[in-house]
């Protein structure tokens, strides 16, 4: 016979019960708003008024005002002990109440019902009449249905079962927990701890970040990267409980975990997009089937709001960077003018809608694979061409517009991001032109003799006389290192002939580099 986990709970009177007794016990868990409960009630007090001197009948209640009241309505003799915390009921699995136990001394469970059934108790009876020698109640049983079922426990009720799961022991959850007032605001709180990025955030709650940790297969305490600039470990737990901060749902869990693991990588250099003066944070780029599974937007406003997955997945990375690794304005963020992508900045590719290789795979991952390619760029700028109808024309455009980037004398730039609209990428598929070729286009449109890109009297911006000298005046330098810095991104809404750029910050070994990793489960 199984033995029933052990309890102290406490009754009306305020003593404490513990179980196993060292004789028989009937538990009869109940909720006062349960119909089915309070059918029970004259059963379990005839149950006490008969058997209790020989036996312990004990309620056992899920509600402390609903048990007060119960103890009121029937009278009640047989001690009602306060389970409102529910774990007890947790401990039990009860899916249902009335749920009524029969333990014999040592704890061990000797008889077990749900709901209401009068044969039940009638042969409940007949063994504590055996059980104890005492005679047996008086009751009509005419008065009672031949059965009815039970309410669902407390201790099951979404909210309820994840935050008990959390208190139980064996919990996965180990993060530092923090006492909130009674009269605190939690919302006010959570700004005056510096734990939010100036918008009101989802407080973490143990049964929240246990739902949240529902998304993926990965253990809550795995390590997963080292986040800047603190050099603090982060967890699959505390990426979850940042993710439950920024408004994600399980299911996005995955790709923030993904993008973590991207921008903690040595070669994103996550530090340096914090320390810098410049523009740049975390572009977050997703791929793959993963993007139709949890609702991604790469249509319409694809850079834009209204998108849940979008905007949470974005947030949530840059809560862990402030949150897990000490990244905030001021301090080791020195972004002179920031931009509003440092809130989230996360969109995915419209894959369906190209004739190109989409991201991911001219990154080498398959087709099928879902994954993240975090990017350290700039706000969007816009490439306006409404009128071209030849990819050459085009091409053109788009390397006349990137020629501005950062300053029209600024060249040997890194990597760069041009996001393209669908219908720009019908008319360079219309002439039947790669990226490789838009890419010659752009280096050729925007090369310049460096005698052009030399500091007058007129713009301190540029090349020295010296720098062109050594170049060679008339040579010409394109506006990028390589065609290779140039990457094409196809995402937006299928009317409009907008693209744009993401401009970078510095791409190498001393800056960041384009880090792109797999989605796991």
């Amino acid at each position: 016979m199984p033995t029933l986990p052990a309890f102290s709970l406490t009754d009306a009177a305020g003593g404490e019960r513990a179980f196993p007794t060292g004789r028989h016990a009937l538990l009869c868990f109940v909720k006062e708003d349960c119909p089915t409960c309070v059918l029970s009630m004259p059963l379990i007090q005839a149950a006490a008024e008969t058997f209790g001197e020989a036996m312990d009948v004990w309620c056992i209640g899920q509600d402390a005002e609903g048990n007060a009241a119960l103890v009121e309505r029937f009278g009640l003799t047989a001690p009602m002990l306060d389970d409102s915390k529910l774990h007890v009921s947790y401990r039990y699995d009860l899916d249902t109440v009335p749920t009524v136990i029969l333990a014999g001394p040592g704890g061990e469970e000797l008889e077990r019902f749900v709901g209401f059934g009068r044969d039940d108790w009638q042969k409940l009876f007949h063994r504590l009449i055996t059980v104890t020698l005492a005679p047996p109640p008086v009751i009509d049983w005419s008065g009672y249905p031949e059965s009815r079922p039970g309410c669902g426990s407390k201790s099951v009720e979404p909210g309820i079962a994840e935050r008990l799961a959390a208190e139980i022991e064996g919990s996965p959850l180990r993060a530092r927990r923090i006492e909130v007032g009674e009269s605190d605001d939690i919302f006010e709180f959570m700004f005056d701890q510096g734990l939010t990025d100036g918008l009101p955030v989802i407080p973490p709650s143990p049964e929240r970040v246990l739902r949240m940790l529902g998304g993926t297969k990965r253990d809550p305490q795995e390590v997963i990267g080292i986040v800047p600039p603190n050099l603090a470990p982060v967890t699959v737990e505390k990426v979850a409980i940042n993710a439950v901060m920024a408004g994600c749902r399980p299911e996005y869990l995955p790709v923030v975990i993904a993008a973590v693991e991207a921008i903690t990588t040595e070669q994103f250099n996550m530090h340096g997009v914090l320390a810098t003066t410049h523009f740049p944070t975390p572009v977050i780029i997703v791929n793959g089937p993963i993007r139709d599974r949890i609702g991604m937007n790469y249509r319409m406003n694809v850079l834009g709001q209204g998108n849940r997955a979008n905007a949470t997945i974005g947030r949530a990375v840059q809560l862990v960077v402030r949150n897990v690794g000490g990244g905030r304005p001021g301090e080791v963020d020195r972004a002179a003018l920031g931009q509003p992508g440092k809130y989230t900045y996360c969109f995915a590719e419209f894959e369906e809608r190209s004739n190109w290789e989409p991201l991911h795979v001219e990154r080498g991952f398959r087709r099928d694979q879902s994954t993240v390619t975090v990017y350290a760029g700039g706000a969007p700028n816009g490439i306006i061409d409404q009128l071209s109808r030849g990819a050459e024309s085009l091409a053109t455009s788009y390397g006349l517009a990137l020629a501005t980037a950062g300053h029209p004398k600024q060249h040997n730039h890194g990597e760069i991001v041009v996001v393209v609209p669908p219908e720009h990428v019908d008319t360079f598929a219309k002439d039947g032109w790669s990226k490789d070729q838009v890419r010659e286009r752009i280096q050729e449109v925007t090369a310049r003799p460096a005698r052009e890109l030399v500091r007058d009297e007129f713009c301190a911006e540029g090349l020295t006389k010296a720098q062109a000298e050594r170049i060679g005046l008339e040579t010409l330098v394109p506006k990028f290192r390589s065609k290779e810095m140039i990457t094409f991104v196809v995402a937006g809404g299928e009317a409009g002939k907008f693209g744009a750029y993401l401009g970078g910050w510095v791409s190498g070994p001393m800056g960041s580099q384009m880090t792109t990793v797999a989605i796991g489960e």
